[in-house]
């Protein structure tokens, strides 16, 4: 018998303003669903393969998007996917010091190449007092409150199964002779939860923080959702040539799609395709500032390259949409297009919908 997990999901109606709640069954052997309405006592959705959702995106807090109705995962449905999920799948808190984020795109990759998902991730510059609340009362603790004070950190919630010891086995330790940590690449570079009882305190007060963010002189840049596993790779691309200034992961629902993309309508044919990929899952938004300080929107769009990867493949072989891209719904990043409309952006984002 295949094995099957079962959750409790919620879904807002934009339009109505309501709450309802669906039973999700999830078969690991085909990545299948079914949904099953609890209210009405009916089915909902007749059990279907869905490659979009993975057994690694389903944990308490998560959301996945399924025919374009984002879904939260509130609770397991059965004893049999609790036992099964609750004592294995774990969230740890990773932060990741001011002087290794020009690093912060290798130290993403090599987590999500040690098979952590980044449930969350956020730019912040911590006040002492937040930064105390974090770490002030553990050993070592006002050296490493003066450090990550000095600059923007970079937090991330990252799920695995035990996910806390297999944090601190990637991250190593100075001397112990593992080429293959954080450690041994990148120095002492994060801060990883010591144990899981810490975790829920430590998401609550870091994700609590302002956003970093500058909001002049920058361009925006969004990590699709059909992209954001190249997220690591992709934040490299970026620092290799610019500063990353913001950086937030964002869920947005349709009609903030469509408010975002709305310049596009009746542009460009692949309109309403742009919205669904964009409601489809979480993305990463990145504030992107150049170097010198000038407006980066026209070097950074070069950088990203044309439109369609395929043109971009010819044109900019070296582009992120041409190492990444899929087709022109699907081509890994949206960067900006007017220089005038790079604060517009940037703010739309880091401010607005970070409130």
């Amino acid at each position: 018998m295949a094995e099957r997990y079962a959750f409790i999901v919620e879904w807002l109606d934009p339009h109505a303003g309501l709450t309802f709640k669906y039973q999700l069954m999830f078969y690991k052997d085909d990545n299948s669903i079914e949904m099953y309405d609890i209210k009405n006592r009916r089915t909902f959705l007749k059990k279907v393969v869905y490659p979009s959702v993975k057994a690694a995106n389903l944990y308490i807090g998560s959301t996945i998007t399924v025919y374009s109705r984002q879904l939260k995962v509130v609770e397991y449905a059965d004893a049999f996917t609790e036992k099964a999920l609750e004592t294995t799948r774990q969230s740890v808190f990773v932060l990741v010091k001011p002087a290794a984020i020009p690093n912060l795109g290798k130290i993403v990759n090599a987590i999500m190449k040690s098979d952590f998902v980044v449930a969350q991730c956020k730019m912040a510059k911590l006040t002492p007092q937040q930064a105390t609340a974090l770490y002030g009362s553990k050993e070592g603790g006002a050296a490493l409150v003066s450090e990550i004070t000095s600059g923007p950190v970079v937090g991330m919630a990252l799920v695995a199964d035990g996910a806390v010891e297999k944090f601190s086995e990637l991250m190593g330790a100075a001397g112990d002779g593992n080429p293959e940590t954080i450690m041994a690449h990148f120095g002492p570079a994060c801060v990883g939860s010591a144990s899981p009882a810490d975790v829920p305190a430590e998401l609550s007060i870091f994700f609590s923080c302002e956003s970093a963010c500058k909001l002049t002189d920058t361009s925006l840049c969004l990590v699709k959702p059909s992209s954001v596993e190249y997220l690591g790779l992709l934040l490299d691309g970026v620092l290799a040539n610019f500063d990353i200034t913001g950086l937030q992961t964002f869920t947005l629902d349709r009609a903030n799609a469509m408010e975002f993309y709305e310049v596009y309508k009746g542009v460009v044919p692949e309109y309403n395709s742009m919205v669904d990929e964009l409601t489809s899952g979480p993305f990463v938004g990145i504030e992107v500032a150049a170097p010198d300080g000038s407006n980066p929107v026209e070097s950074f769009r070069e950088l990203v390259g044309p439109m369609d990867p395929e043109i971009a493949r010819v044109l900019r072989p070296n582009s992120l949409r041409a190492k990444f891209g899929f087709d022109k719904v699907k081509n890994a990043v949206h960067c900006t297009d007017l220089t005038e409309d790079g604060a517009l952006e940037t703010h739309y984002f880091f401010k607005i919908l970070a409130a």
